[in-house]
């Protein structure tokens, strides 16, 4: 079809459209999707007797600590930010800001919590300071004094005496018992410097936001050294506060240099009078220069490393000589294109006979039961049952508990590690999350579903419920109208969500939401992930979801379609699976077709409105990425390759050479403070766009990072998204 470009830019009227369910948006916004109220960083205790965890109200995200009594089902909250800081206020670090941006952490008063060993005792940090909570006293006392510094990543030693943190740039110990004042275990660290902190990429790529660990006596600590030197700094300063200091953030971009991570070992005393020496762990840092994982887990395994060479392609594990600290393989994946990462593995036995790893040799993902010296000596799970994660391992290490499925969805599966037989636990069709307790059969289950409402069941090791946790969260006022489906040759599975009132023979224009990026999921057996999506779809349209090839949970071949150009197949899958949902159901009217997202998802919808103005005729873009030579190195180049080696990929994937060819009104929202996806991206295309005559729309939000915290602005973005969607499309005319 011919497509005409707009003479004039294109403005968007408040819609006139009557709110189908008045004060949702407010209600979405303010109890955060609904989640607020529900139990969160949930932890059994290890004797599996209680359940911890975090719960806030139902419309504020302040957390308390709760306790569930296994015996008798009775909870309690015991314990309140405001009865420690006493009705003070509490302060954040820039650095814990960043941090908590890294975990998507939007919460307030206790983030996160610890447990001795014994389970006996709770640690919390609050203002930049540690407390303890006895948990038989119900008393709580400070642990260290209160700094302008952030208390980062605190633990307990193994035995329960001793806790290490990082404040300062550098590690320290403090006494449980307060006799020894809490001291540093290095020094010298700085912001060029670190030590113990995971660089960024390692928080926001790799899922390790550790930069330190017990050795499994106690005696020692590792702990990384994190040298930003040659590390480029990007800075976010406040225009609507221009007397505030910018705050500067290092940043690597593809082909250009990251931290250099060394990984050093320094005795723990319980005195900081002597002074402590760093021994280095030897291996060759110039291959493998990421550090993805540190394992130090039992007297009767090694220490071991997991490291990956800057391309991705391989990873090793490394086991560490324990007197002179060389190291030397124990396991290697490679891939043609690259190597995933695991959160949760390796993982070695309790009794050290062998370890868990996982690989995808095979075109999908397997669980593997490893030799110590590395040699294969079984598949725990085959790629025929789908693996997913590791959960647990008992702590005879005779038996594990994971998660198989699909990409919709999961179970959770007993698994004995010297045997074939193996016992499903769940056989609904729905997300399992467990957490297990650390020795005792215990575990609790968060469940999300499609048709019901997050629920966190606790269980047994035989999978019998024994209860669930409270929640105060409020219920949204609607159902969501969802179906999951798959279309098209390649089975791409699709969301869709009708409005609750389709009228038979009516064609309703569609909004696609979207994120289309490598390793998340928007199709999900989830219906709290569509709450917005069926708020749009009652004001008269429908709305669909889909997963194209690049995503996770499928195999090799499906997700590593995308190597070396992040936009061709991606957006091919979603027109693709766009038209053959239009014929199939015929109540989609595909001549009036919007699209938004997100983050990658606003990169894609900017994508689809500049080279398929086809099928999309508006798109909100929030958030997008423009140009892939200014993200990070970690994600870029496992996908994109580095820019040397792939010059036309990153051109071809960017969207700045399509900005002349813009011709669909476009709406681009972006937060000033954002440090993942820099607002320079925003900036970028609109200064494409101006200088190419192309008109379109630019909403910046002050202040707002990559997640938008603060309820008026999630709920006016939500307007402002559907305002210009359904203006542009027609609904309700």
């Amino acid at each position: 079809m011919k497509v005409t470009a707009p003479t004039t830019a294109p403005t968007t009227p408040a819609t006139s459209l009557a709110d189908p369910h008045p004060g949702f948006l407010r209600s979405l916004a303010e109890t955060r999707r609904y989640l607020l109220g529900r139990p969160s960083r949930i932890m059994p205790t290890p004797d599996g007797k209680a359940v911890l965890f975090l719960r806030s109200p139902a419309r504020s995200p302040v957390h308390g600590l709760h306790e569930y009594d296994v015996a008798t089902a009775a909870t309690r909250e015991v314990v309140t930010p405001a009865e420690i800081l006493g009705g003070a206020g509490e302060t954040l670090s820039e650095a814990e800001k960043a941090r908590r941006e890294r975990m998507r952490i939007t919460d307030r008063g206790f983030a996160s919590f610890g447990l001795s060993p014994d389970g006996a005792t709770v640690l919390l940090v609050l203002s930049n300071r540690l407390y303890l909570f006895d948990r038989a006293s119900r008393k709580t006392r400070a642990l260290t004094e209160a700094t302008t510094d952030a208390v980062v990543d605190p633990r307990f030693s193994p035995d329960g005496t001793r806790i290490a943190f990082v404040r300062g740039h550098d590690v320290w110990v403090a006494d449980v018992a307060g006799k020894v004042k809490a001291h540093p275990v290095t020094t010298g660290g700085s912001e060029n410097l670190t030590h113990g902190l995971a660089e960024f990429v390692a928080q926001e790529e790799m899922g390790r936001f550790e930069g330190w660990w017990w050795s499994p006596d106690g005696k020692r600590i590792a702990y990384t050294e994190a040298d930003h030197t040659d590390v480029e700094r990007f800075a976010i300063a406040d225009a609507a506060h221009p007397e505030r200091a910018p705050a500067v953030f290092p940043y690597p971009r593809p082909g250009k240099a990251n931290a250099r991570v060394r990984l050093g070992i320094v005795a723990a005393g319980a005195t900081g009078k002597a002074p402590r020496t760093t021994r280095w762990i030897d291996w060759d840092r110039d291959k493998y220069p990421y550090l993805a994982l540190v394992l130090w887990e039992g007297v009767r395994a090694p220490m071991c490393v997991l490291v990956q060479t800057r391309d991705q392609r391989e990873a090793v594990m490394l086991a560490v000589d324990d007197n002179t600290l060389a190291t030397r393989p124990l396991a290697i994946e490679r891939d043609d294109a690259w190597v995933n990462l695991d959160k949760d593995l390796p993982r070695w036995l309790p009794d050290g006979r062998g370890f868990l790893w996982v690989t995808e040799h095979s075109g999908r993902r397997e669980l593997e039961l490893r030799a110590p010296d590395g040699a294969t000596k079984t598949i725990v799970v085959p790629a025929s049952e789908g693996f997913v994660s590791l959960c647990h391992v008992d702590p005879a290490g005779r038996e594990a508990w994971v998660l198989t499925g699909d990409a919709i969805s999961n179970r959770i599966v007993r698994v004995p590690l010297d045997s074939d037989v193996r016992v499903v636990l769940t056989r609904d069709r729905a997300e399992h999350a467990p957490v297990f307790a650390r020795r005792a059969g215990l575990y609790v289950d968060t469940v999300t579903a499609a048709d019901a409402w997050p629920e966190s069941f606790v269980c047994r090791a035989d999978g019998s419920v024994l209860g669930r946790l409270p929640s105060t969260a409020e219920t949204p006022p609607f159902r969501v109208n969802l179906e999951l489906t798959t279309v098209g040759a390649p089975g791409f599975h699709a969301a869709v969500i009708r409005p609750h009132d389709l009228r038979p023979g009516r064609r309703y224009p569609v909004i696609v939401y979207v994120y289309g990026g490598p390793h998340a999921l928007v199709v999900k057996a989830d219906a709290r992930n569509y709450l917005y999506e069926q708020w749009l779809a009652d004001h008269g349209v429908i709305v669909v979801a889909i997963d194209n090839r690049g995503s996770p949970r499928r195999d090799r071949v499906w997700e590593r379609a995308i190597k070396g150009n992040f936009a061709d197949v991606a957006l091919a899958d979603q027109v693709l699976a766009l038209q053959a949902l239009g014929a199939r159901y015929p109540e989609m009217d595909l001549s009036r077709v919007g699209i938004h997202g997100w983050s990658f998802g606003g990169y894609m919808a900017a994508l689809a409105v500049l080279r398929r103005p086809d099928i999309y005729k508006a798109a909100v873009a929030g958030a997008p990425v423009v140009d892939w030579l200014d993200y990070d190195t970690h994600y870029t180049e496992r996908y994109l390759d580095l820019p040397a080696a792939n010059t036309a990929g990153y051109r071809d994937s960017g969207l700045l050479a399509h900005a002349p060819k813009l011709s669909r009104p476009l709406l681009l929202v972006h937060g000033t403070a954002d440090d993942n996806v820099y607002t320079f991206h925003s900036l970028k295309l609109a200064d494409a766009l101006l200088r190419a005559g192309r008109p379109f729309e630019y909403l910046p939000l002050p202040g707002v990072t990559h997640q938008i915290g603060d309820p008026v602005v999630r709920e006016q973005v939500w307007r402002r998204t559907a305002d210009f969607l359904f203006a542009h499309l027609g609904v309700g005319a």
